[in-house]
């Protein structure tokens, strides 16, 4: 889980489509308890996410369940589902400290994880605590509910600031890098592509998507090119076993080109 690239929302009251995004190439599924599902239908989506999971144990290295908030009423019944499914990674929305986390933590399987949703002004201002919380795979930012906490107009140069925390604090965390917010809109490959490069820019290595066709669109983006491949496999190979400074195709290789080689091959393919 910690190098997926896509995380793929389904909504918790629509078993019927549980299958079809299990099916849909995403690395990871998200179950979703929060925003997907209205309140008269959060008990449903319990019901049905906690029937799912007891037919398809198999799956629960790559299903994701985001449960509400911690000011929400269903934050208690979302908890018990967690503990009584044996659910391995859990997806906290709204995280603004580690104390939350911890609470989650607590009611999930030994060596389970979290991943807490960066999307408030106090997440952001708390984020390297948060980040730094036992048992966090990686961070996610939640830009749509980000721009509603701070009403912001659309302008992606506000997410420049809370971004490049979420990114850093993830760095100092030592965990994985971080999840970039949905592109909402679904017919719009050149639209998520801008937003792909925007994001990978900044520092992010996945992507959550709500819609099956973003799915390979946000794999081609984020992983390496055949030309970035060769490029990586060329400096490799010229440093190895070099006695003093070398070039590949004109440019020296010192020490942070070999290191970012290693990261392009690193997010290759297996």
């Amino acid at each position: 889980m910690a190098l997926a690239l896509t995380y793929l929302f389904v909504p918790g009251d629509r078993p019927d489509r549980f299958d079809k995004a299990a099916a849909a190439g995403a690395d990871a599924v998200i179950l979703d308890l929060e925003d997907a599902v209205a309140p008269e239908a959060k008990e449903r989506a319990r019901d049905a996410i906690g029937e799912w999971l007891t037919r398809h144990a198999e799956q629960l290295s790559r299903i994701v369940v985001r449960i509400n908030d911690i000011h929400s009423p269903w934050w208690t019944d979302d908890l018990a589902l967690l503990s009584r499914t044996g659910v391995m990674l859990a997806m906290l929305p709204k995280a603004e400290s580690a104390a939350q986390v911890d609470t989650v933590i607590a009611v999930l399987p030994a060596g389970a994880t979290v991943i807490p949703l960066i999307e408030t002004a106090r997440g952001t201002q708390d984020v390297e605590h948060v980040a730094a919380a036992t048992g966090v795979l990686r961070l996610a930012f939640g830009t749509l509910d980000y721009a509603v906490d701070l009403d912001i107009a659309g302008d992606e140069r506000a997410l420049l600031y809370p971004a490049s925390r979420i990114v850093i604090a993830s760095r100092c965390a030592g965990i994985a890098s971080p999840i970039a917010g949905v592109t909402p809109t679904i017919d719009d490959e050149e639209q998520l592509r801008s937003d792909l490069a925007f994001e990978r820019a900044l520092g992010f290595g996945a992507k959550l998507v709500i819609h099956p066709r973003q799915v390979a669109v946000v794999r081609d983006a984020l992983l390496p090119s055949a030309a970035e491949l060769a490029w990586a496999r060329k400096v490799l190979a010229a440093a190895d076993g070099a006695q003093g400074a070398v070039q590949v195709d004109g440019r020296m290789v010192d020490r942070p080109v070999i290191r970012k080689a290693q990261a392009i091959l690193a997010r290759a393919p297996r």
